[in-house]
């Protein structure tokens, strides 16, 4: 998803409880990698990669001059033969500590080997933060959790282009005086998306 339609998006759902949660999800995940600088970790289920939303993540750490932002994606099928960014394996959050921030995006209520790696997590001192079903183990043991339940017009996905755009905005104040990349890029799609001025 693009940012143009990220913010044609964004618009549909203004005055909806969406946008709101997902910003204040968004501040929370920020706030904790910011202020605890110890690395997100980023895990989904053996059927669920968050692939997408890794990637968002990276771009909007870029974007926003945030680096703690950027993820490790842990993977469950991980190989050591695998590039190193796609080589951590669940023994990562195995080695979670205080400081860190493990962030578990899943579709459905993870299975017990999940469970237990991110109990683990969390007893070393880890911050959890979890994005899918409201209900089950995951969303208790979560200290911060954004519910999507099945049957709302978003869908998981979209649900993670809304909190990684808005981790990355919330970032860094605007400068005065100079306008943010972000802005920048907001006014090139709306030039790009507006129709062609009328020739007489």
């Amino acid at each position: 998803m693009d940012a143009v339609r990220v913010a044609l998006l964004r618009e549909v759902l203004a005055g909806t409880e969406w946008l709101g949660a997902t910003r204040r999800f968004a501040g929370v995940l920020r706030g904790s990698v910011v202020s605890h600088g110890g690395g997100l970790l980023l895990v989904g289920t053996p059927e669920y990669e968050p692939w997408h939303l890794a990637a968002h993540l990276v771009d909007e750490a870029a974007w926003s001059g945030t680096p703690e932002l950027a993820p490790t994606l842990v993977r469950h099928d991980a190989r050591p033969t695998d590039p190193a960014h796609l080589s951590v394996g669940p023994g990562r959050l195995a080695a979670a500590r205080r400081g860190e921030t493990l962030l578990v995006v899943s579709p459905d209520r993870p299975g017990a080997p999940l469970l237990e790696h991110v109990h683990d997590a969390r007893r070393a001192g880890a911050t959890v933060l979890s994005l899918g079903p409201g209900e089950g183990e995951l969303a208790a043991m979560a200290h911060e959790s954004l519910a999507v339940p099945e049957g709302t017009d978003l869908d998981l996905d979209t649900v993670q282009h809304l909190v990684s755009v808005a981790a990355g905005e919330d970032a860094v104040p605007t400068p005065r005086g100079r306008r943010r990349f972000r802005d920048r890029l907001s006014r090139l799609a709306d030039q790009l998306t507006s129709p062609p001025p009328a020739r007489w």
